[in-house]
């Protein structure tokens, strides 16, 4: 049975390392300050706020929630955004993905001050990370994937990754990040997708397999290897008549047939989620330093 990838476990490690940066920062009259805004009334955004703002609370992070109707123009996140990028008290921005279908998301993004932008999706910042430029801001759910391998003691350098999903939050930034020519990543990357051909011939070549293609239960115990580590990124709800919310969250990986072949594996809930939180708020600390000079 595969070793399971704890990702409140490592997250809490991460706070304990942010905590001390945060008292460090206070300690010279500057506290980081988070502000995240949401458009709309999306069920599982607003659990995401809420989880965020409570973890900027107990970090002792100043923490602006700013709460948008549904009928929010475009121009009107815009000039929120303009009041944030101004703010000094504020040295993170996040807008919470989706927004209402009238508002261009990728326009709000590249309004962004990209020193503020913590989720790290503005141009200037993909191209930072593709550049292999550490000044740059990187995605929260990457960054939470390469500190779990790293934390876990898996050896990336050199280890065939295979990335399932392209997109901009994930798959994309994770095979830019894996790839860079440091220690702490010098992996050997594959990107399939719904395109791709042979798709479990190229999957059961992988070291590394992060799955990240927003499909319940997708990856079948035929998609791995004996002895691979397994990096599960999706969060789906099914539903389920037995729970007492009525339904159940389940990652992209089929887990309990996987887990027996795979050597290690994160669980969903309580894998990669924990660590994007924990991300979100080493960034938004970082952000704070680097404008600081702290």
């Amino acid at each position: 049975m595969a070793k399971l990838i704890d990702g409140r476990a490592i997250a809490d490690k991460v706070y304990v390392d942010l905590r001390r940066d945060i008292a460090e920062a206070k300690s010279r009259g500057l506290t980081p300050g988070l502000a995240v805004i949401l458009v709309g009334d999306n069920p599982a955004s607003r659990a995401y706020v809420r989880s965020k703002d409570k973890m900027c609370r107990e970090l002792g992070l100043y923490s602006v929630k700013l709460e948008m109707p549904a009928s929010t123009t475009h121009s009107e996140l815009l000039a929120r955004v303009e009041e944030l990028n101004r703010d000094p008290a504020i040295h993170g921005i996040l807008v919470q993905s989706p927004p209402p279908k009238q508002i261009d998301e990728a326009a709000i993004v590249r309004s962004l001050d990209p020193r503020k932008d913590v989720d790290g999706f503005h141009p200037e910042n993909i191209a930072k990370l593709a550049l292999g430029d550490p000044t740059g801001l990187v995605p929260c759910t990457p960054l939470g994937v390469q500190r779990l391998l790293i934390e876990s003691k898996i050896d990336i350098s050199g280890a065939h990754v295979v990335i399932l999903g392209r997109s901009m939050i994930v798959g994309k930034p994770v095979a830019l990040l894996l790839m860079q020519k440091n220690k702490n990543a010098n992996a050997t990357i594959t990107v399939v997708h719904s395109r791709s051909r042979n798709l479990a011939e190229i999957t059961r070549s992988a070291d590394i397999l992060i799955a990240a293609m927003g499909q319940a239960n997708f990856v079948k115990v035929e998609h791995v290897r004996d002895g691979a580590v397994v990096v599960d990124v999706g969060i789906n709800r099914l539903e389920d008549a037995a729970s007492e919310r009525g339904y159940r969250l389940v990652g992209d990986v089929a887990f309990d047939e996987v887990a027996r072949k795979a050597s290690a594996i994160t669980p969903v809930p309580g894998g990669v989620g924990p660590m994007t939180i924990a991300m979100l708020m080493s960034n938004t600390v970082k952000a704070c330093r680097a404008v600081n000079s702290v």
